[in-house]
């Protein structure tokens, strides 16, 4: 039985495969999970939902669309014959133990999106994108770049959308860029049929983040790594990184695969990087160990507010994967100018007695946050959150001199004030402690406006998820910038793009 079931599951590699009657267990039901089910009832599929929290509104469309819902206890009378796990199902949730003890395969929502890529046709390219940091900035900026060559693209993934919804829209894609977190990547490769072979890859980045999700550094590594299996014209690594040119040369990929670096130096042949101002292709051409092409300035960049070193980078390593895939110069052009990044990315949100305020919330880890404070010399830093296992002590010491002071909040406190203890007693340290939620932003900025001289940039980056007083890093920077607003005399905002995209 088990052979023939192991079989058919190996078969269903098509929309227009036998889906009919298939007993799914879908894990989780917040976006992702309810795309699973939506996708697998529209297949034929016999589905039951199983989540510690179910939203009104998602359990009305599970049971308009004919899923069933459950728990933990009706998993031995529906007896699956599959699972679908959302990205934040932990491995060692005793929900996941269980099905894998029945011997279930699990399957996350990429691998059954790659499966049925061809329900309106010819399936779409898939360009994947990975990193601790970079990866929302680079997926729209090879998206635009697509876009700007005629592509019909979608970015999708990590980044909001679910890619099970993206293969279902009726009109189709060319291309898909698909941001992937290490949770997604953690499901990826794991069973006959479900092998993903995108066009090109890249990890941007790897640095210490989630490692109490994957119970360490070499797991989460080894996460980001999937990126690049199976990858068929191009594997994008950063050259100041040199953990993914590793994850390059341990990858399994197709053969006549490239490595291709990029870099903020001069770029050798089959890297992309930056010679006197100037962005250059010398990886895309046939002339590349004598010539190279240019795809954009720095000047250029600076204009559409991607001076910033690691926006430069992300700038890079999306141009990597477009002119994998034959997007012209002229269309990257084209599409770095009318680009903008994303609200709460190093966002300027006043300035007012020579003092800055800058919105950097979606810094939600040490990585993100050392880029963040690597870009002014004098800070008054809005620091804290959960800290996701990750030691916070490297990123103060590396600092110390710039901060001139630092304002900590979050529930992870206490990691934040030893490291400051340790690494810089100098600095004034003022905790947030009030346990009303509501008023730890507005308590932060005010101590913030005390503290700050002209010349110094108060800055939230602060290198930590935001789940514990707020509700993603978006709502943070929106309660950061309308209490900046009100003290300073101005008015809120509440138009923000980002609270479409709650990730941490």
């Amino acid at each position: 039985m088990a052979l023939a079931l192991n079989a058919r599951l190996a078969s269903l590699t098509s929309w227009r495969a036998d889906w009919r009657g298939l007993r799914v267990l879908v894990l989780g039901a917040g976006t992702t999970g309810f795309s699973a089910a939506d996708t697998l009832v529209e297949l034929g599929a016999d589905v039951l939902v199983v989540a510690d929290r179910v939203a009104d509104d998602v359990a009305g469309m599970l049971e308009a669309i004919g899923a069933r819902r459950g728990s933990a206890d009706d998993l031995a009378a529906f007896d699956p014959e599959l699972a679908i796990v959302s990205p934040g199902f932990h491995p060692d949730d005793p929900l996941v133990r269980a099905v894998e003890e029945r011997g279930v395969q699990i399957w996350g929502d990429i691998e059954l999106a790659w499966r049925v890529r061809d329900k309106t046709g010819a399936p779409a390219e898939w360009l994947l994108v990975t990193g601790t940091n970079g990866k929302t900035t680079t997926t729209r900026l090879a998206a635009a770049m697509l876009q700007a060559d005629g592509r019909r693209v979608a970015a999708c993934g990590n980044i909001g959308t679910p890619v099970l919804d993206v293969v279902r829209y009726p009109a189709g894609f060319d291309v898909l860029v698909v941001e992937l977190s290490s949770y997604q990547l953690h499901w990826m490769h794991r069973n006959a049929g479900g092998e993903i072979t995108p066009a090109a890859s890249v990890c941007l980045n790897v640095a210490d983040d989630h490692l109490d999700w994957h119970g360490g550094f070499a797991r989460y590594r080894a996460a980001k790594g999937r990126v690049y299996t199976n990858t068929r014209l191009a594997c994008v690594y950063n050259k100041a990184d040199a953990t993914t040119r590793e994850l390059v040369e341990e990858a399994e990929v197709v053969e006549g695969c490239r490595a291709i670096g990029f870099g903020l130096d001069v770029p050798g042949p089959s890297e992309l990087g930056i010679v006197d101002g100037i962005v250059c292709d010398r990886a895309f051409l046939a002339e590349r160990r004598t010539s190279a092409i240019e795809l954009t300035t720095v000047a250029a960049l600076a204009r559409a507010g991607l001076a910033a070193a690691h926006l430069v980078a992300d700038v890079l390593a999306a141009s990597a994967l477009a002119r994998a895939i034959g997007v012209s110069p002229d269309a990257i052009r084209r599409a770095i100018a009318g680009f903008r990044v994303d609200p709460h990315r190093a966002e300027p949100i006043a300035e007012a007695g020579g003092v800055s305020w800058v919105d950097d919330s979606k810094a939600t880890n040490p990585h993100a946050a050392n880029a963040s404070l690597s870009a002014h010399d004098s800070v008054v830093w809005i620091v804290g959150g959960l800290l996701k296992g990750v030691d916070i002590a490297p990123l103060i010491a590396r600092h110390a001199a710039r901060v001139r002071a630092v304002v900590v909040i979050g529930v992870d406190r206490a990691p934040v004030v030893e490291a400051f203890a340790r690494h810089a007693p100098a600095v004034p340290l003022y905790e947030v402690t009030t346990p009303d939620t509501g008023g730890v932003m507005p308590e932060a900025v005010r101590l913030s406006l005390e503290l700050a001289r002209p010349g110094d940039v108060v800055l939230l980056a602060p290198a930590a998820a935001s789940m514990d007083q707020f509700v993603d890093y978006a709502d943070r920077g929106r309660q950061f910038a309308e209490a900046v607003r009100r003290l300073l005399g101005g008015t809120g905002d509440d138009d923000d793009p980002a609270a479409a995209y709650p990730r941490d």
